[in-house]
């Protein structure tokens, strides 16, 4: 790490800019610059870019251990830079950069980078028998990156950054959380999208939904019915935020119960057998430890029910089977339905030892230096628990509490948003404009509003509020207009 920060001054005291092509000759610790060169055709396909883009595209390789293969993006505009830096995250095992994310970055003016986290392909497979390439994928290659990028920029400007941003959704949230509990100088302001935070919580969550519906298989639930399932909670509980608009405000306040939907004769389309009933009430319940009766993690929420193929299909989902199989049990052909709640998840637990987790509350170190931390997440997500988002963000309020937390601190739950976007509610918005307002002018973000488009024009907007705040109708004017919304703490 000395050679790093001394590697860093030295190209930061750089009095004139270098050219692309001579980045190849820098040599940063344990990494191997490969390609600099000038491109003006080669990002062009990507939808956020304009068709005469000009940039200057740098790709290496960090080894930090002898197991350690981590290839890097990175892009420098040859113009037009804002002087700013923004990493972008993965998603799932990652294993692929992400050039969709960079491709907004750059669009911003940005220098932009993002890894392939130390291996190829969406598998967990790599990590049997390669405990360094799983630490790579935990937290060291985001880290890793950051760093070189940041050298990399000052000798190519001359100058370095002025400020540096983190911009990840799912994996990508996670991996913004770790930096900013464990690498707190990396980053000024850090946005986290439906943070899989607690990577063993999230994979027993899932494990818990597919025994639901598969151990036995009289329990399963057709897809075909999860639409009826969704309108009888809508029919339930739209209403009780106020404005009944196909969207619940705030779905922990919806208490439907699925034994409502109980066939009274033989089974159908319009209802749900018993069995069935049971399933969605542990589809929707917290997974616990049988022997202590302990809540373990946070199930899904009344009005995902659409999603519910995730979890719930036909087969596990993969990235949770893969968590179990290479690196809890080191086992392939391990069978999901034999996980027991108890031993096995305290197993991996102790395996973890906040290796993937991403779940220390302590973020005082970050936030003293000034760094400021958006977190989002929708509460229709089915491949995250939303509840494991509000569970952090409470740990956070715990630990340094909730008045330290004012000038760094915002999380947004999203109304009918799936995961990292989509549903029925209103799911585009900017972050990215919010996070910057905030570190660069100091401007709280107490209200973000979202629209929901359809056929390219929108149809909806909304205020997001920070929790535990929502939008509330102030009684007037369109319920398809943010203006007639203001945020609060409770909804009449």
């Amino acid at each position: 790490m000395f050679r790093l920060l001394a590697f860093l001054f030295l190209c930061a005291s750089s009095a004139v800019a270098g050219s692309c092509e001579s980045l190849v000759g820098l040599s940063p610790p344990h990494t191997y610059i490969t390609l600099a060169h000038i491109s003006s055709t080669e990002l062009t396909a990507y939808s956020a870019l304009p068709m005469d883009v000009s940039v200057c595209l740098v790709t290496f390789i960090l080894k930090p251990t002898s197991d350690s293969l981590i290839h890097v993006e990175l892009w420098l505009p040859a113009r037009g830079w804002n002087g700013k830096y923004m990493a972008v995250g993965n998603g799932g095992w990652s294993g692929s950069v992400n050039h969709n994310a960079m491709a907004l970055a750059l669009s911003r003016g940005y220098a932009t980078s993002s890894t392939d986290t130390g291996h190829q392909g969406g598998s967990a497979s790599f990590a049997l028998g390669h405990p360094e390439k799983l630490i790579d994928y935990a937290y060291r290659s985001e880290h890793e990156m950051a760093a070189v990028s940041k050298a990399i920029i000052a000798d190519y400007y001359g100058k370095p950054q002025r400020l540096s941003y983190w911009n990840g959704c799912s994996a990508g949230g996670k991996q913004g959380l770790k930096e900013a509990q464990q690498y707190p100088e990396d980053f000024d302001g850090i946005i986290a999208g439906s943070p899989a935070a607690n990577w063993t919580g999230r994979a027993t969550q899932a494990i818990w939904s597919a025994q639901a519906v598969h151990n036995d298989e009289a329990s399963f639930i057709p897809s075909a019915k999860y639409e009826m399932i969704h309108r009888a909670v809508l029919a339930a509980c739209d209403k009780l935020d106020g404005v009944e608009d196909g969207v619940l405000e705030n779905p922990r306040r919806c208490t439907f119960d699925p034994q409502a939907l109980v066939c009274q004769g033989e089974d159908s389309p319009a209802c749900l057998t018993a069995k069935q009933a049971e399933a969605a009430r542990k589809i929707y319940s917290s997974s616990t430890n049988p022997r202590r009766h302990q809540r373990l993690y946070s199930g899904l929420e009344r009005g995902s029910e659409l999603g519910w193929g995730t979890w719930s299909g036909a087969k596990p989902l993969s990235i949770a089977l893969d968590y179990f199989r290479f690196v809890v049990f080191e086992n392939p052909e391990w069978d999901f339905r034999t996980l027991n709640f108890d031993t096995d998840v305290a197993r991996a637990e102790a395996l973890d030892a906040h290796r993937i987790n991403a779940t220390d509350p302590d973020l005082s170190a970050y936030f003293k230096r000034g760094g400021k931390l958006i977190q989002y997440h929708g509460w229709s997500d089915t491949q995250i628990s939303p509840g494991n988002s509000v569970d952090y963000y409470e740990s956070v309020v715990a630990k340094l509490g909730a008045a330290h937390l004012d000038d760094s601190y915002r999380l947004f739950m999203v109304p009918g948003m799936g995961h990292c976007g989509g549903g029925e509610g209103t799911s585009t918005f900017d972050m990215i404009e919010a996070l910057e307002k905030w570190v660069e002018g100091k401007l709280v973000p107490g209200r973000i509003v979202a629209q929901r488009t359809a056929k390219g024009k929108t149809a909806r907007s909304r205020p997001l509020c920070p929790y535990p705040q929502v939008a509330i109708y102030k009684g007037s004017g369109s319920t398809d207009e943010a203006a007639s919304f203001m945020c609060g703490l409770s909804v009449q």
